[in-house]
């Protein structure tokens, strides 16, 4: 079963080049991309643009109206995410506590709904 892996964290808070514990962390998401990769179960995964990139797209009464920035105002962020074919629900919550992010944010599992 597909499963989606939402990457949350507090975007103004995230390490950039240069900044103590960056290296460290990149080479934790490095090195969980290898480990999905090998077990054959990689679909696809990114990284997202900041927030203030975002435009929200809603159709109200025919009109089509877009908002500028992300929808929720939250701690958390949307950053990234991951498509893996899991086994079950144990293996995704088994992987998602390997994603780097989950030490200090938090990664939502959801399955895909299957179709037919």
């Amino acid at each position: 079963m597909q499963y989606i892996f939402m990457i949350c964290d507090d975007e103004n808070q995230q390490l950039g080049p240069g900044d103590p514990g960056f290296e460290e962390v990149m080479a934790g998401y490095a090195a969980f991309g290898e480990m999905v990769e090998k077990l054959g179960i990689m679909r696809m995964g990114a990284r997202l643009q900041p927030t203030a990139t975002a435009t929200c797209v809603r159709v109200r009464d025919g009109e089509t109206l877009t908002t500028d920035g992300s929808f929720a105002e939250t701690k958390e962020q949307f950053g990234g995410f991951y498509v893996l074919d899991c086994k079950d629900l144990a293996q995704a919550v088994e992987l998602a506590a390997q994603i780097p992010t989950a030490k200090g944010g938090t990664v939502e599992v959801r399955p895909f709904f299957e179709m037919g």
